[in-house]
């Protein structure tokens, strides 16, 4: 059985590295030329500068929150009708293909609208599927859904481009599915876990065993060893992939188990909520992604997830940057008395004082009587109380400054933390 799904797996870190940094100018220069909302993202730069990891910083974080606010704005007001301007109007300008280039469209909550073209595995999950034990010839069951989100899609036109024939399960009538898995014989499971337990519990009350199901690849959800363990006592090893409407497949389990492994043709970054600033090595942060999808090409794109880069390559021999996986979210906005704080209003007090290395907005108290401490690693000879006066600049609030040693701040992503009681 092979053991990868290309040779681009195992590529030294070096020519990955390279190759991908010769080919961004050639997609932003495109992006640029059809994507209005990527042009306006890359206003007053030179593309062609944009060569590594360090010159790539330098473009702003888009995030989620605004990619809706821009199709939303787009929206508003009739158009002449025609592909472009329906375009530009759907998609607020981040799409290059409109309807009939674009194959499908789909929604997600907000609603944001993304669209699928006709490229084989556009999603990009094929790989994920190979790793996780599928070949040519198989059966995928498939129990994502196929209205409204892509994620039936994804795993669809995966299935698809590595030569199997999918079942279209999508979600309820859990006996129809124990029937049906029981007729048809699949290989493979595609959903969430929780879905497929509920499957295999129904089944045993059923009676109806299902013994040719030994392969599934979970998204959507958490998957802990817990979890992961109860599948394979009844023989299904089953992987986790990453991955978003806007960017597809972003990173994937292994047989390693050993973190996820990022997708090729994508450059992942880890950075400080609220900033557009990538941390050090290891230290959780807001995933940032790039995707070289020429048909919706979204350039350092906010997920609003939060993980942390694994150190070395994979035990498994994947060579590509590694992941922890879902660690949260990053966006920690919180109300204190009245008004909002944001992650990047801390991010500004640490511009304003470079000696502060790492910093935690702490709000607590019982309701009505909010208290913020802010604080900070840095020397013991920092001016605490310059930098309340800067905290109390940003945010209009109040707050006491606590220094503390190097390393005394957990290491989980949060800018902002609430520890309110409300009882």
């Amino acid at each position: 059985m092979q053991a990868y799904f290309d040779t681009r797996e195992t590529r030294s870190t070096e020519q990955r590295e390279r190759e991908l940094f010769e080919c961004l100018p050639t997609v932003l220069r495109a992006a640029r030329e059809r994507a209005p909302a990527i042009a306006r993202q890359l206003d007053g730069m030179d593309v062609t500068q944009l060569t590594s990891r360090e010159a790539l910083a330098r473009v702003p974080v888009l995030r989620k929150s605004e990619l809706l606010q821009v199709q939303h704005a787009a929206r508003i007001g009739a158009t002449d009708g025609s592909t472009q301007a329906e375009r530009l109007r759907v998609f607020g300008g981040f799409s290059t293909v409109g309807w009939g280039a674009a194959r499908r469209v789909f929604a997600s909550p907000g609603p944001i609208y993304e669209p699928e073209s006709a490229r084989p595995d556009y999603w990009g999950f094929a790989r994920a599927l190979h790793a996780a034990g599928v070949r040519a010839g198989m059966l995928v069951y498939n129990c994502f859904s196929y209205h409204f989100t892509p994620a039936g899609s994804m795993m669809e036109t995966a299935a698809h481009a590595l030569g199997c024939t999918v079942f279209p399960g999508g979600v309820g009538q859990t006996e129809q599915q124990v029937r049906a898995m029981a007729d048809l014989g699949p290989q493979c499971y595609t959903g969430t876990p929780s879905f497929l337990r509920i499957i295999l519990e129904r089944a045993d009350d059923m009676g109806v065993a299902l013994p040719t199901l030994q392969r599934a690849l979970f998204s959507g959800e958490a998957y802990p060893p817990s979890l992961q363990a109860w599948f394979q006592a009844r023989g299904i090893q089953g992987f986790q992939a990453y991955g978003s409407a806007d960017l597809g497949m972003v990173a994937f389990e292994t047989e390693s188990r050993s973190g996820l492994v990022v997708n090729e043709d994508k450059i992942l970054e880890i950075v400080r909520p609220g900033t557009s600033q990538p941390v050090p090595a290891g230290e959780v942060g807001e995933v940032v992604v790039t995707t070289f999808n020429p048909d919706y090409p979204l350039l350092r794109f906010g997920t609003g997830d939060l993980s942390a880069l694994m150190p070395g390559p994979s035990p498994c021999g994947r060579t590509n940057l590694r992941i922890r996986g879902w660690l949260g979210r990053a966006d920690q906005t919180t109300k204190v008395r009245g008004m909002f704080v944001h992650p990047e209003q801390i991010a500004r007090v640490l511009i304003h004082h470079p000696q502060i290395r790492r910093a935690r907005l702490v709000v607590s108290g019982e309701a009505g009587h909010d208290v913020m401490t802010l604080r900070v690693e840095a020397e013991p000879s920092l001016d605490a109380s310059a930098v309340a006066d800067t905290v109390r600049d940003q945010t209009k609030l109040r707050a006491s400054v606590e220094i503390l040693p190097s390393g005394s701040l957990p290491n989980d992503g949060k800018v902002i933390e609430d520890m309110r009681t409300y009882e």
